[in-house]
């Protein structure tokens, strides 16, 4: 029983369009990034020089800009105060090493305006971390041991809370990326001609997120069906 209620469910189709759109979202933000990456800026800048630019404009000149490993790991962390960048865009003169690390300073902007939904992202975001790594063991234990079955309820309302991350994350990341197409242009960090080009590295990545969205919006809803069928059949 166990088996048909969990491992396998009709509901189990709902993830087919998050896991199709999250695969188009990746090649499409592979295929921009590479494209992008090949074309070099008029200004000359790197990736870093443009956030440091961005970032003392705003008046945030004691705001570090680092280094990471990885590639696309490029983050702002809200607790240091601080950017990463990864290496190829940190180092890179390319549009979309320019794009990237404007958004990520977006980011900083983000925060130093008070911008409310990334603070109500940041307040949740500990409790998201907690989430989506205890979910899945209390909704298995609810569907494993009768005694247990109310915590598949809690498990519900514990994905939830991840779901609720993810639909706040988009709105976030598009502002960023728009503050960041501001600032190239208004600060002649990228001619007017290049911004459409940074546009499609952000539009990309920005779609990586609607379908983190959308994965866990149907998530949610096929963990609802299998615990309605769940207590149907008991």
């Amino acid at each position: 029983m166990f088996y048909n209620y969990f491992w396998w469910t009709p509901w189990d189709l709902l993830m087919i369009p998050g896991l199709l759109l999250g695969l188009y979202a990746q090649f499409k933000l592979n295929a921009a990034y590479n494209k992008y990456l090949q074309v070099g800026t008029r200004a000359g800048l790197s990736g870093a020089e443009a956030a440091r630019e961005i970032l003392d404009r705003a008046g945030l000149t004691k705001m570090p800009v680092g280094e990471i490993e990885g590639r696309l790991t490029d983050h702002f962390d809200p607790i240091k105060k601080a950017l990463f960048l990864s290496s190829e865009n940190y180092h890179g003169r390319s549009l979309s090493a320019v794009g990237v690390a404007a958004h990520e300073s977006g980011h900083a902007l983000q925060q130093q305006a008070g911008y409310a939904l990334f603070n109500f992202r940041m307040l949740i975001a500990p409790a998201t971390q907690f989430a989506s790594h205890a979910w899945i063991w209390v909704f298995i234990l609810g569907m494993v041991v009768p005694t247990f079955h109310p915590l598949i309820n809690i498990a519900i309302g514990i994905f939830a809370v991840v779901t609720l991350f993810q639909v706040v994350t988009l709105p976030v990341e598009y502002d960023a990326s728009r503050r960041a197409k501001l600032q190239l242009v208004n600060l002649g960090l990228v001619q007017a001609d290049e911004a459409p080009a940074v546009s499609k590295v952000l539009n990309a990545a920005a779609m990586t997120y609607v379908a983190g969205m959308v994965s866990a919006i149907l998530q949610l809803l096929r963990l609802i069906m299998i615990a309605n069928g769940n207590r149907g059949r008991r």
